[in-house]
């Protein structure tokens, strides 16, 4: 499909075509992620955790020094089997 950049205000932008975005399983409103690879635009649907956080951005924010450590949630109450 051939479409063009138009300007609209001091911005550019593109018109998708309604089946374009069923296809891709986007929705108007929907948050979206752009990507440039070897010169090639990517235009993909954003992916979050629970709706609110994408894993990379949690895991960019670790410390560089981050150790794993187990945490002693006391001792079984009840009929747990450890």
């Amino acid at each position: 499909m051939l479409t063009r950049i138009q300007k609209w205000g001091n911005s550019q932008g593109i018109r998708f075509p309604k089946t374009i975005l069923e296809e891709a399983n986007i929705s108007v409103g929907d948050e979206i992620t752009l990507s440039v690879h070897e010169g090639t635009i990517i235009v993909e649907p954003a992916r979050k955790t629970r709706g609110k956080y994408q894993i990379q951005d949690l895991v960019a924010q670790m410390p560089e020094d981050y150790e794993v450590e187990e945490v002693s949630w006391g001792a079984p109450q009840g009929r747990e089997v450890w």
